[in-house]
C-alpha cells in the first residue's frame, strides 16, 4: 500500500501555475506548501487554523495580488462583494467625485468589498442604473447622490430590501442611511459674512432646481440670513451649478456689466466659483473690492486662486468614508436610523 501523501507534498508536486494565470488558491498553496483547503480557511480567518499559518497565507496572498474569484464567491455566498457608486456624470469636477471615491475606497480597502462606479446623465431617468443593479444582482449595496425630497430611488430600494446609503437627505418619511453636508447652515453663514463686509445686494448660485433636496436647504438658509440682515436678495436666472463653466462665466459677464448687479455672491460649488470670478473680472470688476464672493469648496484651491474669496470647506472625503461605513453596516443589518450623519461647514473662511 502506498503511503498517503501529505497536503504539503501534494502542493509541491503540483508545481507552480503558469506565469500568465491570475493568482489562485492553488498558487498560494504551492508557495506556502499547504493544501488548498487550509489556504482557503486561513484566508477566511477560520478559528481552527493557527495564527502563524494565517499570517503566512495572508502575506503571500497580498504579495502576489490574489483576489477571490467573484463568480465563485457569488455562487457560494450569494454575495458579489461589490458596492456600486451611482454618480451623476456631470458632477462637480474639482475634487468632489475623486475625493468621494477616495473616502469610500479607504473604508472598503479593509474589507472584501470592491467599488464600481455607475455613471448616469441628468438628462436620463435616474432610476435606470438603480433598476439595472437590482435586476442583475450586480452589487450588494448602493451609494447614490443628488437626492430629491421625494426620491423614487429611495422608495424602490427600500421596497426591494437593497442596502444603500445616500449622499444627501430626503423628506419622504422613509428612514434610510445618509450622510449630508449642512447646506442650510452654509448658506446662512455665507450671507452673514457678506453682510459683515457691507454687502447689501446679494445673489446665490445654488443647486440645479428645487427638485434636489439640497437646493431647498440652501434656499432656507439664504432667505433667513437675508431677512435677518435686512438686505436685498437678487436672483440669478438662466443658469445654475449644472451649467458649463463657460456658460457660467458668460452669464456673469452679462450680469456684472449691467446696472442691477449684485455686490455679494454666494456659490455652492468650487469650480463654479472660479467661473464666477472669471466673469466678474472680464466685466472689469475686482473681487474683494467691487463684489465679494463666499463659496464652499471640496479642495483647498480657492484661496490659492483668489485669496479674497470667503471660503467654507466641505470634507467630501469624509463623506465618502461615512457613506461606505453606512452601507456596509446596513448590509450587516444595522438599523437605518442609526446610520445617518451630518457634517458642517469647516474652517476656511475669514
Amino acid at each position: 500500500m502506498k503511503p498517503k501523501k501529505s497536503a504539503r507534498s501534494t502542493a509541491q508536486e503540483a508545481g507552480p501555475p503558469a506565469d500568465s494565470e491570475r493568482p489562485t488558491l492553488k498558487t498560494i498553496a504551492f508557495m506556502a506548501g499547504l493544501g488548498v483547503t487550509t489556504v482557503s480557511r486561513a484566508l477566511k480567518d477560520a478559528p481552527e487554523i493557527g495564527q502563524a499559518t494565517k499570517n503566512r497565507v495572508q502575506l503571500i496572498a497580498k504579495q502576489i495580488g490574489y483576489q477571490p474569484n467573484r463568480a465563485g464567491v457569488r455562487l457560494r455566498t450569494g454575495k458579489t462583494n461589490v458596492i456600486s457608486l451611482v454618480l451623476n456624470a456631470q458632477s462637480e469636477i474639482m475634487g468632489l467625485t475623486s475625493n468621494l471615491v477616495y473616502g469610500i475606497t479607504e473604508i472598503l480597502s479593509e474589507t472584501p468589498y470592491h467599488l464600481t462606479v455607475t455613471p448616469y446623465s441628468v438628462e436620463n431617468d435616474p432610476m435606470q442604473p438603480i433598476r439595472y443593479i437590482v435586476e442583475t444582482g450586480s452589487a450588494d449595496g448602493i451609494i447614490m447622490s443628488r437626492t430629491e425630497p421625494n426620491d423614487a430611488r429611495v422608495r424602490y430600494l427600500t421596497e426591494h430590501g437593497i442596502p444603500f446609503a445616500t449622499h444627501g437627505r430626503t423628506e419622504m418619511g422613509i428612514e434610510h442611511p445618509f450622510h449630508d453636508f449642512d447646506n442650510e447652515t452654509f448658506a446662512y453663514i455665507a450671507v452673514k459674512s457678506l453682510v459683515e463686509r457691507g454687502r447689501r445686494r446679494i445673489a446665490m448660485l445654488a443647486g440645479p432646481s428645487p427638485s434636489v433636496t439640497y437646493y431647498r436647504h440652501l434656499e432656507r438658509g439664504f432667505a433667513r440670513a437675508i431677512s435677518e440682515g435686512g438686505v436685498n436678495s437678487l436672483s440669478f436666472s438662466g443658469f445654475d451649478v449644472d451649467t458649463s463653466l463657460a456658460g457660467i462665466r458668460d452669464r456673469m459677464v452679462e450680469i456684472m456689466s449691467g446696472p442691477d448687479r449684485p455686490d455679494g455672491i454666494v456659490c455652492c460649488s468650487g469650480s463654479a466659483a472660479i467661473a464666477i470670478v472669471a466673469g466678474i473680472e472680464a466685466a472689469g470688476l475686482e473681487i474683494g473690492k467691487d463684489v465679494d464672493l463666499a463659496s464652499k469648496q471640496s479642495t483647498d484651491v480657492l484661496k490659492w486662486f483668489r485669496p479674497q474669496i470667503i471660503v467654507f470647506n466641505e470634507d467630501v472625503r469624509q463623506a465618502g468614508r461615512e457613506l461606505a461605513s453606512a452601507v456596509l453596516r446596513r448590509i450587516a443589518g444595522i438599523n437605518a436610523s442609526e446610520l445617518q450623519t451630518l457634517s458642517y461647514p469647516g474652517e476656511g473662511h475669514d
